[in-house]
């Protein structure tokens, strides 16, 4: 059977600047809270710090789980692969939601991530 997907450093590199792209993503949405924030009436700080927090734990881990692609070391395909399954279930809603601007781009990014990261079969 002839393999129609890209070698595997080529996957790894895919995958490691799609979870990079996710990671700006997170932490651009955690600096547009904290600035929204600032600009308007907070109604609950907890809530706000929670998901900044949030935010930022998540930015940074993809960016871990990215370097982990980028090194060719398996400690960031799980991360990668729950992360983008999550997002899938994200993507979802918004599309219950009928914001399709948001969950069609999310929907393909974490689709496409999620199955190039477990096309790599670890050695």
């Amino acid at each position: 059977m002839k393999e129609h997907l890209p070698d595997k450093q080529s996957r790894r590199s895919i995958v490691a600047t799609l979870l990079s792209i996710e990671a700006a993503a997170v932490l651009a949405l955690g600096t547009y809270l904290v600035v929204k924030a600032l600009t308007s009436d907070l109604q609950s700080v907890t809530a706000l710090l929670g998901v900044v927090l949030f935010a930022l734990v998540g930015g940074v881990g993809l960016l871990a789980a990215a370097r982990g692609f980028r090194n060719a070391k398996n400690y960031g395909r799980s991360p990668a692969i729950l992360a983008n399954l999550i997002a899938l279930g994200v993507a979802y809603f918004q599309m219950q939601a009928h914001l399709w601007a948001v969950a069609i781009p999310l929907a393909l990014i974490s689709l496409l991530t999620a199955l190039l990261a477990l096309s790599i079969i670890p050695e």
